[in-house]
C-alpha cells in the first residue's frame, strides 16, 4: 500500500456538502465567506432519494445531517454517474466556520456511511462498479504537497489519482512498499507498531493507526507524545490549549528525530511539520503531534501525510470488487 512517499484519503463515504437545504441565515453567512453552496435545482441530473436521511457526528463533535440525492459527480477525468451525495440541512457552527470548500469527498469503505433507510455506495465503489477504472488497477493514490518541496519539479502542489499510480512520485531505485489493511471497521488501518526517537524504539505492542487527509494533526498515544516532547526543550503540556506546546525559537535542525511504523515500513515524520501555529501573544507554538485521547487507535493527518505518497488499493483488503 506505500511507497516511500505516501498519502492517503478522508475517512468520510460519501460526497457531502453545502447545500440550498440549509436554512437561509446559514447559506448567506457561508456564502458571505467563500462557501460554494450547491443547488439541485439548477442541476439537470439530480434526482432526490426520497426517504434517505443521513446524520454525522465527528471527534471533535462538530456534526452535520441531512438529505440523499444522486448526481453525476466530475472527479478529475472521470465522471461518477449517479453517486449519492449528502445534502446538509443541519450543520453545526464548526462547520459552518469551514467555508473553504463546498464539502468532504469520502475514500473510506461503504460499511460506514450513514446513509438511511439503505447505505449507498461510495464514490470509489462507483467508480470500480462503473469501470471507470480498471478492475486489475482498483485504486486511489494521494500526494500532499509542501511548502518545503517548493523547488521540486512538482513545485510541491497536491494531487489525487484514481485508477493509477504516478511513478514520477516514486524515488529512483525505490519500490513500493505494501502493507495489509483491515477495513473491517470501515477505515483503512494498518499496523503502527512502534515508533523511533532519536534512534530509540518505543514498542508499541498491537497499536494501530488510520490515515486522514481530513485530519490536519498526527494523533498518537500519550506515551509517544510523552517521549517526543521530552525531547524538544521547552516544551510542556498546556492546559489552556489543551496540547503540547514548544517555544517557537527551537531551530528545527535540534528536533528530534521521529518516525513511525506501518507495517515493516518505516516512514521519517519530516520536523518541518513539527510546529502546526503559533500561538497568539505567546512565544509558542502549538504542537503538529498530539495525544489521540480515548480513541483506540492513531489518527495520522497532515503531518504524517506530507512526506509520504500512498496507494490505496482495494486488491490488498479484505473485501475487494
Amino acid at each position: 500500500m506505500y511507497s516511500p512517499k505516501t498519502g492517503f484519503g478522508v475517512i468520510l463515504t460519501l460526497a457531502q456538502i453545502w447545500s440550498t437545504a440549509l436554512p437561509k441565515d446559514i447559506i448567506e453567512a457561508g456564502e458571505a465567506s467563500g462557501a460554494i453552496v450547491f443547488n439541485p435545482d439548477n442541476s439537470s441530473t439530480f434526482n432526490s432519494l426520497d426517504g434517505y436521511t443521513w446524520s454525522i457526528r465527528y471527534g471533535d463533535n462538530s456534526a452535520a445531517s441531512g438529505i440523499v440525492g444522486t448526481d453525476n459527480v466530475k472527479i478529475g477525468s472521470i465522471t461518477v454517474e449517479a453517486q449519492p451525495i449528502e445534502l446538509a440541512n443541519e450543520m453545526s457552527t464548526q462547520l459552518q466556520n469551514q467555508t473553504s470548500s463546498c464539502g468532504l469527498l469520502g475514500l473510506a469503505f461503504g460499511s460506514i456511511n450513514t446513509v438511511k433507510p439503505t447505505p449507498v455506495k461510495t464514490p470509489l465503489e462507483n467508480m470500480i462498479l462503473q469501470k471507470d477504472i480498471p478492475i486489475e488497477k482498483s485504486l486511489f493514490t494521494c500526494y500532499l504537497g509542501s511548502y518545503k518541496d517548493a523547488s521540486d519539479p512538482d513545485h510541491g502542489e497536491s494531487f489525487y489519482t484514481f485508477g493509477e499510480i504516478w511513478e514520477p512520485a516514486i524515488p529512483r531505485g525505490r519500490q513500493i512498499s505494501y502493507t495489509p489493511v483491515n477495513n473491517s471497521d470501515g477505515f483503512w488501518k494498518f499496523s503502527a507498531p512502534s515508533a523511533v526517537i532519536n534512534g530509540n524504539t518505543l514498542g508499541l505492542g498491537n497499536n494501530t493507526a488510520i490515515a486522514d487527509t481530513g485530519t490536519t494533526l498526527m494523533m498518537v498515544s500519550d506515551q509517544v507524545c510523552e517521549e517526543l516532547y521530552g525531547a524538544i526543550e521547552g516544551a510542556y503540556y498546556s492546559k489552556s490549549e489543551m496540547g503540547w506546546v514548544f517555544p517557537r525559537n527551537v531551530p528545527t535542525k535540534t528536533l528530534p528525530d521521529f518516525a513511525v511504523a506501518v507495517g515493516t515500513q518505516t516512514i521519517t515524520i519530516e520536523k518541518e511539520h513539527f510546529g502546526f501555529a503559533g500561538i497568539n501573544g505567546t512565544e509558542l507554538v502549538y504542537g503538529g503531534i498530539q495525544s489521540r485521547g480515548s480513541l483506540p487507535f492513531d489518527i495520522w493527518g497532515d503531518v504524517f501525510l506530507k512526506g509520504v505518497y500512498a496507494v490505496r488499493d482495494h486488491r490488498f483488503t479484505p473485501a475487494h470488487y
